[in-house]
């Protein structure tokens, strides 16, 4: 039992899973932020406002999970390039998710836009964790 446990936490315990996680709350902090501040300070409808803060997080989330998290230090241009452009049809991909998942959350479910939105997050992060792992960062062997 003892060796499972072990097992597990070397998997799911590792630097960049902890980084990841640490830079995906410091993302939806400012994905919330932007967002609370769209919708309750200048009164943007919801979703609008959810699409303009996903900007300012997916800007953010790149910065921070290319040096960070995945430690793809490589600043070549085409590198970039490929790296920003799959970077953000994943997020575009998890962008489709959660606004489809606000729109029936709020609108047909009743659920306070907020709560709904906090609910979307803890999937949008999985997804994206696995983007990113599997397709965008991967390393070379």
């Amino acid at each position: 039992m003892k060796n499972l446990i072990n097992k597990i936490i070397e998997k799911f315990f590792t630097r960049e899973v902890i980084s990841y996680l640490i830079f995906g709350v410091l993302t939806t902090v400012v994905n919330f932020v932007f967002y609370w501040l769209f919708t309750d300070v200048l009164g943007i409808y919801y979703i609008t406002a959810n699409v303009i803060s996903w900007f300012f997080a997916v800007a953010f989330a790149y910065v921070t999970n290319k040096l960070f998290v995945f430690e793809s230090k490589s600043w070549e241009p085409v590198l970039v390039l490929k790296e920003v452009l799959s970077f953000g049809a994943a997020r575009v991909l998890s962008l489709l998710f959660e606004t489809g998942f606000l729109a029936l959350t709020v609108e047909i479910l009743g659920v306070p836009k907020l709560i709904a939105k906090v609910i979307a997050a803890v999937f949008v992060v999985i997804i994206n964790y696995v983007a990113s792992k599997l397709f965008i960062f991967k390393k070379k062997k």
